[in-house]
């Protein structure tokens, strides 16, 4: 019979680490609860420019971020992970819907993205947010792009599937979200009815000088053009990576390069302009 006499109680088996991330997570939470139901969210706005013509933006993906008690600005990506799987992951994702299609109204001439979880498809509060949204104003369909993340995706490919189908019919485009770091099969991929293609800032950043990037790179484009997606590059930084990856033939690029995210876009600076004269 094995001798336990030395074994911790299970009190004692969390580490000073273990429980530092606990509390962390729990913090976290805390947080993000609290600035969703008091509505101290908005949306960061950061261009996607056109790479033949990057003076030209072709769209607008709106960034959600939160305050925190101190009113400091806090991105999503800071908690994103703690929340997907969670109630509050939904209730962020429709949060930052009803942000941007309020944008969408209060701009006629913009075309905007708005991040999402699959996981978000079939709860009602987002849903009801989204109809009403179009009904409200017949060309936000149009001018909505919905992003979701391969990751997020390939959890629920039937549901998406149908899903994307049924707001195609409304106009609302689709861009795969950070292609290249999750998990999509191709078998999935082409069921699929995604119209734009993002591909992950870990391949762009320094791709000039990266022959290995450069080769996943180009095995992206090639892949959105047999499934005829327009393509994205994210997290491009320097005018080097720009120039490489226009020649290399990307649609679009995105990154603080050409702007940082900032929630007072220049539509809005204009606008409250228009009304202080």
């Amino acid at each position: 019979m094995a001798d336990h006499s030395d074994a911790l109680p299970a009190t004692e088996l969390s580490s000073p680490l273990t429980v530092a991330i606990r509390q962390r997570e729990e913090r976290t939470l805390h947080l993000v609860s609290e600035a969703l139901n008091k509505r101290l969210a908005m949306l960061a706005f950061q261009p996607v420019v056109q790479a033949a013509r990057p003076d030209e933006v072709a769209f607008y993906e709106g960034l959600i971020r939160i305050a925190d008690p101190q009113g400091r600005i806090i991105p999503a990506r800071d908690f994103v992970d703690e929340i997907e799987e969670a109630q509050l992951g939904r209730e962020m994702d429709t949060l930052a819907l009803e942000l941007g299609l309020q944008a969408l109204c209060d701009e006629p001439g913009l075309r905007l993205s708005v991040n999402m979880s699959a996981r978000s498809i079939g709860y009602p509060r987002w849903a009801d947010a989204l109809k009403r949204g179009i009904e409200k104003d017949p060309t936000v369909g149009e001018r909505l792009i919905l992003e979701i993340t391969e990751r997020s995706a390939i959890i629920m490919p039937d549901i998406v599937q149908v899903f994307m189908a049924d707001l195609h019919m409304k106009g609302v485009s689709f861009a795969l979200d950070e292609f290249g770091t999750g998990y999509t099969a191709f078998r999935h991929l082409k069921n699929f009815y995604f119209d734009i293609m993002k591909i992950g800032g870990a391949f762009i950043r320094d791709i000039h000088a990266t022959p290995d990037n450069q080769v996943l790179t180009g095995a992206f484009l090639s892949l959105a053009k047999h499934f005829d997606m327009f393509t994205v590059a994210e997290g491009v930084e320097t005018l080097e990576d720009a120039e490489f990856l226009s020649g290399l033939g990307v649609d679009c690029l995105q990154g603080y390069f050409f702007g940082a995210p900032t929630i007072h876009p220049l539509w809005r600076q204009r606008n409250t302009q228009q009304h202080a004269g």
